[in-house]
């Protein structure tokens, strides 16, 4: 069944019976999006929260002098929204782009609201899964008050193992707060240090 992968995630927080599963399946929607496709735009209405089946796609913030700023990578087996906003329902502040053809699940707000009544254990779930993204970015914030750009870039390194070889230099100089030209001196300088 290809929709195993997000019913191993949804295991390893709750157990759901065949009737759960069956009427969990049928809110989501499957969305194939092309590399590049934006799934999210900024001031757009957040209505989904997606579940990453297969490819990769990153969040950003896009400034008004049009500097982007990358918040996360999402890969397969993730989950990828603007928080706030989906939750309050709001004009988004981050566009989710998709950086490879990709397929995700797409659970859309009322039908989440509608799960938690029918089935309250996913509450338990998503309660699970936004306190370990709050922990996460809580501990990112502190890493860029408090390590350099080559710690954060390590860090980066064991977060999103496939990511790193995925992306592009400059959507990594971006989560990293650098410039892709100060990243490249910094990898170049890496590899002088630690030679294989």
């Amino acid at each position: 069944m290809e929709d195993l992968l997000i019913l191993k995630n949804i295991s390893r927080h709750i157990s759901l019976n065949d009737q759960e599963i069956s009427y969990f399946m049928s809110l989501l929607k499957e969305k194939k999006v092309q590399k590049k496709e934006l799934i999210l735009k900024q001031q757009q209405v957040c209505k989904e929260i997606s579940f990453v089946q297969s490819g990769i796609l990153r969040a950003f913030y896009l400034d008004a002098a049009g500097k982007e700023s990358t918040i996360m990578f999402a890969v397969s087996d993730w989950w990828i929204t603007d928080m706030f906003c989906f939750i309050n329902q709001q004009p988004a502040m981050l566009n989710i782009e998709a950086l490879e053809d990709s397929v995700i699940l797409q659970l859309q707000k009322d039908s989440l609201d509608e799960l938690y009544l029918k089935i309250p254990k996913f509450e338990r779930f998503f309660r699970i899964m936004m306190q370990n993204a709050y922990i996460r970015e809580q501990l990112r914030v502190i890493e860029n008050l408090s390590l350099s750009a080559e710690e954060r870039y390590d860090s980066f390194l064991q977060k999103y193992p496939l990511a790193a070889q995925r992306v592009t230099q400059k959507q990594i100089a971006s989560y990293l707060g650098v410039t892709p030209e100060f990243l490249s001196t910094m990898k170049i300088n890496k590899q002088k240090n630690n030679p294989s």
